[in-house]
């Protein structure tokens, strides 16, 4: 148990040094989020990693969320299924694939199990700037402020460790170069 609880301190402590680098909430009505994030990758790459269920153990992780586990049918109209576990609770989530456009752009609906909510809608949309890409992810049709509240934290922590994951990624790469 000593070792979980070092492993965790580690995190928490990794976790806090990124609250100065989150990704900037762009726009934000009643029932609509939109953020950006700068990612030091191609877009292929940020958009593979959304299909990419072993990385999202590592970068799906809003919150007081450890890890994530995902079942990714990563097509036009297939399924999804990520939970999102943390000590408290898991977060379960699930969604169709509505666009597939790669590598510019995905929406899928989110439904989150146990939320009393209609289905919503995320966009995420990928522009080149130069070797880096642009990600913009927009979730609106949220019932109400409230809920719109806890996700945009959420959000902007994951597109933070989306981009830290991939530039791990590549920093492996190099290093076996």
């Amino acid at each position: 148990m000593s070792g979980w609880m070092h492993w965790n301190d580690t995190l928490l402590r990794a976790r806090s040094a990124l609250r100065g680098r989150m990704a900037d909430p762009i726009e934000e009505t009643n029932d609509k989020l939109v953020i950006r994030k700068l990612i030091p990758a191609s877009r292929e790459e940020v958009f593979d990693a959304w299909g990419d269920a072993a990385g999202m153990r590592a970068w799906m992780c809003p919150g007081d969320v450890i890890s994530a586990e995902a079942q990714i049918d990563f097509r036009l109209g297939g399924l999804y299924r990520i939970v999102m576990k943390s000590p408290k609770q898991d977060h379960d989530h699930t969604g169709k694939y509505l666009v597939h456009d790669r590598p510019s752009k995905l929406r899928f609906t989110w439904n989150t199990k146990g939320v009393d909510t209609n289905e919503t809608l995320v966009t995420v949309e990928l522009k080149d700037r130069g070797d880096k890409t642009e990600l913009t992810l927009t979730h609106e049709r949220f019932p109400s402020p409230e809920m719109l509240a806890r996700y945009k934290g959420g959000w902007s922590r994951i597109a933070d460790f989306l981009a830290e994951y991939l530039e791990r990624g590549k920093s492996k790469s190099r290093a076996r170069a």
